[in-house]
């Protein structure tokens, strides 16, 4: 017996909103435009660090720079601190969840760069082309 089939309904893309109206995406390019965060989070991508390893996976980011984006990141939820009290206190950064789900298009836009993008950064589509070269 055959149950009649009904047809799934098209789903047409539009833009996520949020509550104040700005699309969803450009919430996500205004976090990846904010300088380093991409690479902390691929940083914390290979596991929890401390402050002090944290600088050694971003290389040339300062110290205040780096404070200022991880208690940003915290503050949005996709990383968290875990402090650790005793002879030495550190405090621990890792990935949330919502960290973790990011890693996905993080590395999805890592694999276009790869592809796509020349050192500089620039796409070859904008450069001039010189004839027979």
């Amino acid at each position: 017996m055959t149950t009649p089939q009904h047809p799934q309904p098209v789903r047409r893309f539009e833009h996520p909103q949020s509550a104040d109206g700005s699309p969803a995406i450009t919430r996500a390019f205004v976090l990846l435009s904010r300088r380093w965060n991409g690479l902390i989070l691929m940083a914390l991508a290979k596991g929890p660090a401390d402050f002090a390893q944290m600088r050694e996976r971003v290389p040339g980011i300062g110290d205040r720079m780096l404070a200022q984006r991880l208690r940003e990141l915290t503050a949005i939820d996709l990383i968290t601190q875990d402090m650790r009290h005793g002879l030495s206190s550190r405090t621990r950064y890792a990935l949330s969840a919502h960290g973790k789900a990011f890693l996905v298009p993080l590395a999805v836009l890592f694999l276009w760069a790869e592809d796509h993008l020349p050192p500089s950064g620039t796409p070859a589509s904008d450069q001039p082309t010189t004839p027979g070269c």
